[in-house]
Formats: structure tokens, sequence, C-alpha cells
């Protein structure tokens, strides 16, 4: 099931990479990805289930999984939420659907950062520092995500999860009015 949950994800990053970055990293779309995903939260919340338990995961859960790990590769749109919003959607229970995500999370989060490091290697030496603090605060913020997720886990709704991406999503909605759309 891990192994299947990492497919989609690695074909859609090796074919897709550079056409989502070069179009799909704008205020804009950013802001439809987090709504978005906010909507996937609260739709799977409702229709969400209780009744199957990460023992139950099969092959399709696993695809499934995938592709909300594949839809993450769009600016916006959070790893650990799409994986969390498809888990619940197929009828896992909240504490089920943290632990899937976290299990078909840790492959595809490992090989991203080899491909990036490898990547940075390669890059020009001027560039080390601001990738490094680009690393930084990527891991800081991580952090921080993952203790405001702890206290959602606690509760076991996503809702809580889904709100502060439609306050992030207006937020950057706000920004980009003020800017005159850039």
């Amino acid at each position: 099931m891990v192994a299947l949950a990492s497919l989609p994800p690695a074909l859609a990053g090796a074919l897709l990479a550079d056409p989502i970055e070069q179009r799909l990293g704008t205020p804009a779309t950013i802001a439809a990805a987090l709504a978005g995903g906010a909507a996937a939260m609260v739709i799977a919340e409702r229709r969400g289930g209780t009744a199957r338990n990460g023992a139950d995961a099969g092959a399709r859960d696993g695809l499934a999984l995938g592709a909300a790990q594949a839809a993450a590769l769009i600016p916006g749109v959070s790893r650990s939420g799409a994986t969390r919003a498809v888990a619940r959607w197929r009828g896992f229970a909240p504490a089920d659907a943290a632990a899937l995500s976290a299990a078909v999370g840790l492959p595809v989060t490992l090989g991203a950062l080899a491909l990036k490091g490898a990547q940075a290697r390669h890059s020009d030496r001027s560039e080390w520092a601001t990738l490094g603090a680009g690393a930084l605060a990527s891991f800081s913020s991580t952090l921080a995500g993952a203790a405001a997720m702890r206290r959602i886990e606690r509760e076991g709704s996503l809702l809580p999860y889904a709100g502060y991406r439609l306050v992030l999503a207006a937020a950057v909605v706000r920004r980009l009015r003020q800017n005159g759309g850039r």
C-alpha cells in the first residue's frame, strides 16, 4: 500500500515538475489551492466514516493516497491535509487517517529531499545560503505545523485545519487585490 501511494507523486513529479512550477506558483493559484483544499477537507470530514482502520488499507487506498500526494505538488495543496482528507473520504477513522498520512508521506518526503538535495549540490555555490535559509524556514514551519496538527488530531477533525486554510487563502486574495492582482 505504501509503495502504491509513492508511485503517483513520483511519476507526477518526474513528468510535471517544471510545468507545475512555471504555471501554478502564482498567488492566485495558491489561494485557489488553499481554498480548494479547505473545501475538500470539509467535504471529507462530513462524508467520512469511522468504520475502517489502518489495517484495512489496501491497494485502492494506496493509489488514492498517492493521487492526493501527487496533487500536493501544486503549490498551496498540503500533502498531509490532502492524504488525510482522502483517507477520511474513504471511511477511515480520524486517527487512522492521520497514521496513514504519516506512513505514506515518509517515503515521498525523503525522496523529495534527496532529489532537491542533489539539485542543490549542482547549483551555484552563491545560492547555497539562500537554499539553506529556505530549508530552515521550511523545517521550522513544518515543526510549527506539526504542533498544530497534534492539537487537531486530538480533536479528530479536519475542520480547524480547513478554517486555517480559508483564512490564509483570504489573506492571499486580499494581498492580491492590494497589489492590483500581482
